[in-house]
Formats: C-alpha cells, sequence, structure tokens
C-alpha cells in the first residue's frame, strides 16, 4: 500500500483544497550485495584522501565545484540550506492551458492527489471543471527542498501531479548527431504506402499489463535456480543487428507479409484467418495435382517395419 509522501493543499485565487501525494509508480528492479570471494563476506567501501591514501571520515567532507582545472570553490552545507526555496505546503496554480499544448517530452514523475475528507466536494469541482474545460493546471510547489513546476490535470475522476523538468534541461534537437539533414532526404510515396500498410498491419489496442519486464524475469528466476543448489550457465542472447544495410521497399514488403501471416493464424483474426486457410476453389488443377501426389506417395507406407523387428527379436531368442 503506497503511503503519502508529501501533503499539503491545491491553492488558486481564494480556494484551498488540502491533498496528499501518492507516488504512482512503484519501480522495480534486483538489488545485490557486492561479497569477498575469499571470505565469502560483505564488502565495504570506504572514503580515501587522492593525497595520502588515508580514510577521510564523512565529518570532514565538504563540497566543492570546479570552477575550472584544478580550481574549486567549496560549499558548506550550511550556505547551501540558506539557499533553499521557503518550505510550503502550498501547490500554487499560475495559470490553466490546453491539455495538448503541454509537450509529453517535458513530463518527469507522476504523482496522486488525493482529497482530505474535508475536501471532498471542492476536489471533484475541480476535477470535473478541468475535465469539461480540457484543461490542465500549471503549477509550482516545494518538495524536498527543491523548487517543481508541474501540471495537476485530471485522470478517471481524479486528480493527478506530474512534475516538469525546466526548458533549460530539455536537450535540443538540433544538438543529437543524425537528426540534421532530414530535409534534403527524399522519399518515395510508395514507400511511406507502404510504411503505412505495415502500421495498419501492427495497429492494436494497448495493454499495458501484457508487456513484462523479460531481463529481470530472467534473473530472478536464475536466483532461485541457484538458490535451489542448480548450478547453471547462461548463454548471452544473439544480438538482433548484423550492420547489413537492407533494401528498404524490400523489408517493408517483408514485414508487412510477415505481420499479415502472424495477424491470419491470431485466433482473433477472424475472417482474416479464413481468407488465408480456405482451400483455393478457383484451381482445380492445383488440388487434383496435390491428390495425384498423394496416391504416388501412398504405396511407402505400406512397408512394415514393425514386422523386421519381431523377426530380429525371434532370432535371437532362437
Amino acid at each position: 500500500m503506497p503511503r503519502a509522501i508529501w501533503s499539503g493543499a491545491i491553492s488558486f485565487g481564494l480556494v484551498t483544497i488540502p491533498v496528499k501525494l501518492f507516488s504512482s509508480v512503484s519501480k522495480k528492479s534486483v538489488s545485490f550485495n557486492r561479497f569477498d570471494t575469499r571470505t565469502e563476506s560483505k564488502v565495504k567501501q570506504k572514503l580515501i584522501s587522492a593525497a595520502d591514501g588515508t580514510e577521510v571520515e564523512y565529518s570532514d567532507l565538504v563540497k566543492g565545484y570546479e570552477i575550472s582545472s584544478g580550481n574549486f570553490v567549496t560549499i558548506t552545507e550550511e550556505e547551501l540550506e540558506s539557499l533553499d526555496p521557503a518550505a510550503s505546503r502550498a501547490i500554487d496554480i499560475i495559470e490553466f492551458v490546453d491539455e495538448d499544448e503541454v509537450d509529453p517530452l517535458v513530463y518527469d514523475k507522476a504523482y496522486y492527489l488525493a482529497p482530505d475528507e474535508l475536501a471532498l466536494k471542492a476536489y471533484k469541482v475541480l476535477v470535473e471543471a478541468l475535465e469539461e474545460a480540457n484543461k490542465v493546471a500549471v503549477a509550482k510547489l516545494v518538495m524536498r527542498t527543491k523548487q517543481h513546476i508541474a501540471t495537476v490535470r485530471p485522470r478517471d475522476g481524479h486528480l493527478m501531479l506530474s512534475t516538469m523538468v525546466y526548458a533549460d534541461e530539455i536537450n535540443a534537437a538540433e544538438d543529437i548527431d543524425g537528426l540534421s539533414g532530414l530535409e534534403s532526404v527524399e522519399v518515395r510515396e510508395a514507400e511511406i504506402a507502404m510504411a503505412r500498410s505495415l502500421i495498419e498491419s501492427l495497429s492494436a489496442d494497448f495493454e499495458h499489463d501484457k508487456f513484462e519486464d523479460e531481463h529481470r524475469i530472467r534473473v530472478l528466476d536464475l536466483i532461485q535456480r541457484k538458490a535451489e543448489g542448480e548450478v547453471t550457465i547462461v548463454d548471452a542472447p544473439p544480438s538482433r543487428t548484423d550492420g547489413k544495410v537492407v533494401d528498404l521497399m524490400a523489408a517493408l514488403e517483408a514485414s508487412v507479409a510477415a505481420a499479415k501471416e502472424a495477424r491470419g493464424r491470431h485466433p482473433s483474426a477472424g475472417e482474416e484467418v479464413e481468407a488465408e486457410t480456405a482451400p483455393d476453389k478457383k484451381s482445380p488443377k492445383k488440388a487434383s495435382a496435390k491428390k495425384a501426389a498423394a496416391k504416388k506417395k501412398a504405396p511407402a507406407k505400406k512397408k512394415a517395419p514393425a514386422r523386421k523387428a519381431t523377426a530380429t527379436k525371434t532370432r535371437k531368442s532362437a
């Protein structure tokens, strides 16, 4: 059961709605300890001075920022604390914007906003008003000594708070190698049409729960088997890329054919299964040819290997 990680109030105009913040995600991973193979005991990490190799205590540490090669400015914890934003328990709504105007790229982490029992009506009014207006609220809040910008948006009858990154934290597309020069690339309409056909062949309703962390499952399975005494050597999975350059149109055509074949074998394909598996009524010659081939192969089935085996056993017993 998730626990509240922050409590405060949504504030806009003269309206205040007490809420609690709950994390919407519980990320899962496999954590390991490090052991000394000689003693089979856990190992500890130590802080060692680069000057003389002696161990440094945490109480002797100070933070430093390198302003140029070899030159540092040291800053104490007290100096940093004096710059922390003023502690606040308010989610201050600055403005309301159309939800479509917010690029998903700016979202960072998502949280549930649960109302206080005394604020249920005001909470629900805000939810329904945002839904009808198709708006999200842009807000500021201080959480764990850090100031965040966030959106408050409706979802399935309740409110979600999504923290956002700041504009100067986003890497510009023009700074990414390989993204420049796309304007000069020419594509044929046939290639686009084939790509659309592939997209249509692979289109489906999104079901989040059908995807699993396969690597984590394999790691946990390995741990379980080794805990039960099984010694296992795990082979690395083969690489899926061989570095070969293939013809785009040929690759698209092959992909579309494979997607249609896979969809045809799927039980939910319906009419497509019947269309691909039904015999071709317009080609009786092919059907008769198949029957003739079957008749020719029939004599091979008259051999009786079982009798030979019996005869062999009889000779041995004799």
